[in-house]
Formats: structure tokens, sequence, C-alpha cells
């Protein structure tokens, strides 16, 4: 059994596993800043973050009720929101490519913030898994 049912504390099955979907995201993100395709590419198309991403859903009853609850929802989080943003900054872009040519520099800036913010929730994610803590689930670290 991967949890302890009398005090709802992950087996370390559990936790080494979680260390590996955040090793598993962060080589995507440093795929994407390394080489030839974008951080956001990588993170949203790349395999190791949807390997990551599927290994969260195949787990992610096993941890419910742990502190370990809160890593696998901010994963998931992460690479929904993320893919949501790209969609609003395209959204939003592609219009203003065609009227102005302007919307190339929108394009870039926000896939460059969502970026620098999959960057940040993947530290600070594993981080507080290296510390056994869970993550707080803000509103405003969206």
């Amino acid at each position: 059994m991967s949890t302890d049912p009398d005090t709802g504390t992950p087996g370390p099955q559990l936790v080494q596993y979680t260390h590996w979907i955040y090793g598993l995201h962060a080589l995507a993100v440093v795929i994407g800043a390394a080489g030839t395709a974008t951080v956001v590419g990588m993170f949203l198309f790349g395999w190791p973050s949807l390997a990551a991403v599927v290994m969260n859903y195949a787990r992610r009853s096993e941890v419910r009720g742990t502190w370990l609850e809160s890593h696998f929802s901010w994963q998931i989080r992460t690479f929904w929101f993320a893919l949501l943003w790209c969609v609003v900054t395209s959204i939003i872009s592609a219009p203003l490519i065609l009227l102005f040519g302007v919307g190339i520099l929108t394009w870039i800036l926000g896939f460059l913030a969502v970026a620098v913010w999959v960057a940040y929730r993947v530290i600070r994610g594993w981080l507080a898994l290296r510390d056994s803590a869970p993550v707080l689930l803000d509103t405003a670290a969206l």
C-alpha cells in the first residue's frame, strides 16, 4: 500500500514518484530553454511533460488525503493553465498580427511570461516536495 491508512502519510514510493514527475517537467523546461524548441512548446507538447501529466492522473487517487495531493493538483493545474494562457495569448495576438503587426510582439511576450511562470511553478513545487511540505494552492500563484 502506498499510503498509511491510519495517518494519511504517503509512502516513500509515492514521494519518489512525485519527484520523478517534477523531474520530467523540469526536463521539458530545460530542453525547451536549451534547444531549438520553446519552453512552452516542450512543456505542453514534449514527451517529458505529457508523460508527467499522465503519471499525475494515473496515481492521483492514491495521494488523496495526503500532503502529496497538493503537489499533484499543483502539477496538473500548471499544465492546464499553461495551455489556457497560451490559447488566450494566441487568440489575442492573431488579429493584432493581421491588423498592426504588433501581434508578433504580444505573442512572444505572452509565451515568454507563460514560460517564466511554468519554470517558477516547477521550481517552487519541487522545493516544497524536497522539504516534505504541501504546496499551498493560492489563487495568486495561478
